[in-house]
């Protein structure tokens, strides 16, 4: 079985490869531009390390075509990647509007695209896309960010209905707080506050959404498709 995962170099994509490998996927670990990182993490798990630019869709299918001819046929996605960028909604620029849209929602749109063949042609298969709390109900000064993890939630729907007679599935991962790099330009008040804003009171780590990942792409998870688990320790509920 092999899995490729997009944004695997660091974060909840790290955890979400080391998690399938330990379930037996050979992981492709897709990366942009953490390679050191990437290697050092296909090396432990036995995968192999892939690079793409995700604004790139000709990288993207270079990427799916290098993974398929060394590993085989792709079984499990997990599109992960994503960037994110803080400000007034009316200071962010549109070039930067239109970059954060273009990794966020059409390097996962593309890269699930350029999959499904392989899957289609197998009549088996499962997408799982990442989303995140602020694509359900939105946050203040992430309002691009929040609207492409919103398009995000209606991409896996979408899909899930059309190729679910292909038999394949498509669900979405959508986390709240969680201790990453992305977090990381939060101050320690600020996560502190954030934590306290979480009902179970704690900040989440990437292996909660490494767990919720692996089940889904599961056999355990064989009726499950079109769906959206919000693994956020009952914030913004």
């Amino acid at each position: 079985m092999v899995a490729l995962v997009t944004g695997a170099s660091g974060g909840i994509g790290a955890a979400v490869a080391r998690r399938l490998a330990a379930d037996g996927y050979t992981v492709a670990v897709h990366y942009c531009h953490g390679a050191e990182k990437a290697n050092a993490l296909a090396e432990e798990i036995g995968g192999m390390a892939v690079q793409a630019d995700l604004r790139d869709f000709a990288a993207i299918d270079r990427m799916a075509d290098e993974v398929s001819e060394r590993l085989g046929a792709i079984d499990v996605l997990v599109c992960n990647a994503g960037v994110s960028v803080t400000g007034l909604y009316q200071e962010i620029s549109d070039e930067t509007a239109e970059e954060l849209f273009r990794v966020n929602v059409g390097g996962t749109m593309h890269t699930a695209k350029k999959v499904l063949p392989m899957m289609i042609r197998r009549h088996s298969g499962c997408i799982l896309t990442i989303s995140s709390i602020w694509g359900e109900v939105g946050a203040a000064c992430e309002v691009h960010y929040s609207a492409s993890k919103a398009a995000v939630i209606g991409f896996t729907k979408a899909l899930a209905k059309e190729v679910g007679p292909s038999g394949i599935r498509v669900n979405c991962i959508s986390p709240g707080v969680i201790d990453t790099p992305m977090n990381a330009m939060h101050s320690a008040e600020t996560m502190a506050e954030l934590a306290e804003e979480t009902p179970l009171g704690v900040i989440g780590q990437p292996e909660d959404i490494a767990e919720a990942a692996a089940f889904l792409v599961s056999d355990r998870a064989k009726f499950i498709t079109g769906q959206v688990l919000s693994v956020n320790g009952g914030f913004g509920i």
